[in-house]
């Protein structure tokens, strides 16, 4: 399969994989026809999607379930058809809330194949939440898993929402007003004939973190998945039939990083690990049990597997481990590598992006460096003005020359943000919002966003986000949300409250504004520290310091 994309596969050196990569963009490539149905067609029974669950029956057996391409070809066609019949069609968009059910893939390919937009999200939003996104991204349709809270959230946000038609539930539980998915699909033909599609079409939809403003919408085209070759095949290096599992929400877009294109170009099977609630233990349990051949997490899980006594676990099937998400400690890397003998290799990238910055095979590892620039990628450090930085100089990343070669996988446009445009893309270059300093033997070291983006358990949570949420409890006059270091998440939302007159700082109002979070938006951007002062630091010009509140934390 690769072959079709690629002129060189095998390369000698990250050097010369750096002077001879070159991926091949077909007009009209549509993953789902072009890698799915096609792998589907060479070989009936070459398996696609492993699904298994956190739920054991008495024997302690966990659900399972696996999926060939073949399946995941007709189940695709069949959702096309559904999707087709209740007037979803091209150019619509469709939300859903899928945590990791099997119709998450079902839907990515299925809305490909009619070219309609997916908008992946998490099932943590608040009606707010889904309010905001129905509308602005014009959404038809909502998909969501049959759970009580989630459902009730999407019930109280329809009225506000002007676009949205139809809600369907993925599960066993029915509810007024909404299709039952699963139901509807088995009564579809499992016959669906070409829909022409352009490469430049709009297909996917992600969110950002809102740092400065409400989240973006970051839009790609059908060129996004042939992007993700050098994130599975040269970065998490998974293998053609063996298992790669990364720990990723649906509605994130490290599931496109890592459950679903890249990966499946490369013929490898991917692991959909549905659970409800991440542990440790049971994660190991399953890493043993299925015999894993890649993993690719962020840091703070394997900070829990190093607690969990990891030795006393059978790592041996293990011949590649990734990470991303939040900065790596050299000291979980050398632990890591003690009790496992694996080296975590670090990536770096964004939602806009497949991986930008990675220790690729072949790179000597520097432990706590993001290593060097994807193949495909004209990656700079450059200063305020412009100018690329000398080795040992923190600037922002930048991505160079798309005028000369517009990268594969690279976002398209802020969709209907105008100002975000210009601020990303200026003079030929990509911004990306992120600081890091090169070395002399051209590895790069990240420093940290410039855009305060918190990472927390692998969650990007964005600062405006969350001070909107407590700004809305009576007591509070202003606020700064800022990341504070954690041992075990890497970090945390911190929020440091000025209060109105008349309240007083205790414990008790510091739980009660955490609760008041956990309702007015997602419960993962509650803030675990909070902080009472007198005044916040600010700039002559008003401004609140957030980097003085950081150093402060960092002290």
């Amino acid at each position: 399969m690769l072959q079709k994309f690629l002129p060189v596969i095998d390369f000698e050196s990250y050097e010369d994989m750096k002077a001879n990569y070159k991926v091949n963009v077909p007009e009209g490539f549509n993953f789902a026809y072009d890698i799915v149905d096609a792998w589907a067609d060479e070989d009936e029974s070459k398996n696609a999607l492993l699904w298994c669950n956190d739920k054991k029956d008495s024997a302690g057996n966990r659900g399972k379930k696996m999926y060939t391409f073949k399946d995941m070809k007709l189940l695709s066609n069949k959702a096309a058809n559904l999707f087709l019949s209740l007037g979803i069609k091209k150019g619509d968009t469709v939300m859903f809330m899928l945590k990791q059910r099997p119709e998450v893939w079902i839907a990515f390919l299925a809305l490909h194949k009619i070219g309609a937009i997916c908008i992946p999200a998490t099932y943590q939003l608040t009606s707010k939440d889904i309010v905001y996104r129905c509308n602005v991204a014009q959404v038809k349709m909502v998909i969501c898993v049959d759970d009580d809270y989630l459902v009730n959230e999407v019930i109280n946000a329809k009225e506000k929402c002007n676009t949205l038609e139809l809600l369907a539930t993925v599960g066993e539980r029915n509810y007024d007003g909404f299709l039952d998915f699963r139901k509807e699909l088995d009564k579809q033909p499992e016959f669906l004939d070409r829909i022409k599609n352009n490469t430049s079409d709009p297909m996917l939809i992600y969110f950002s973190s809102g740092t400065t403003g409400m989240p973006k919408m970051i839009l790609h085209d059908y060129s996004y998945p042939l992007g993700h070759i050098s994130t599975a095949k040269y970065w998490q290096q998974v293998g053609e039939n063996k298992l790669h599992l990364t720990m990723s929400d649906s509605g994130w877009a490290k599931f496109a990083w890592g459950k679903i294109y890249g990966q499946w170009i490369c013929g490898a099977v991917i692991v959909a690990y549905d659970n409800e609630k991440f542990d440790p233990k049971d994660t190991l349990q399953l890493i043993q049990e299925i015999k894993l051949h890649s993993f690719c997490a962020p840091p703070t899980i394997f900070r829990f597997f190093i607690k969990e006594d990891i030795a006393h676990y059978d790592f041996s099937s293990i011949k590649h481990c990734s990470m991303a998400g939040e900065p790596l400690n050299p000291e979980v890397f050398y632990k890591f590598k003690e009790l496992t003998g694996l080296t975590l290799t670090e990536g770096f990238g964004q939602t806009e992006t497949p991986v930008l910055l990675a220790n690729f095979e072949g790179i000597e590892i520097k432990p706590g460096s993001t290593g060097k620039p994807s193949p495909d990628y004209d990656i700079d450090i450059v200063d305020e003005n412009g100018k690329s930085c000398e080795d040992g100089i923190v600037g922002s990343i930048v991505i160079r020359n798309l005028s000369k070669h517009y990268p594969c996988g690279l976002i398209k446009e802020y969709k209907n943000d105008e100002e975000a445009n210009k601020k990303a893309f200026v003079n030929d270059c990509y911004y990306t919002g992120d600081t890091a300093w090169r070395d002399a033997d051209g590895y790069y070291w990240f420093e940290g966003r410039s855009d305060d983006v918190i990472k927390c358990s692998g969650y990007r949570i964005g600062p405006f986000e969350v001070e909107s949420a407590i700004m809305t409890h009576p007591s509070v006059l202003e606020c700064a949300v800022t990341a504070a270091p954690d041992a075990i998440r890497g970090q945390v939302v911190k929020a440091t409250i000025v209060l109105t007159k008349g309240h007083s700082p205790s414990e008790e109002l510091k739980k009660e504004i955490q609760n008041h979070v956990k309702k007015v938006t997602a419960p993962y951007k509650y803030p675990r520290i909070v902080e009472f002062v007198s005044e916040l630091p600010k700039t002559t010009s008003g401004k609140i310091k957030r980097a003085s509140i950081r150093e402060n934390d960092n002290k």
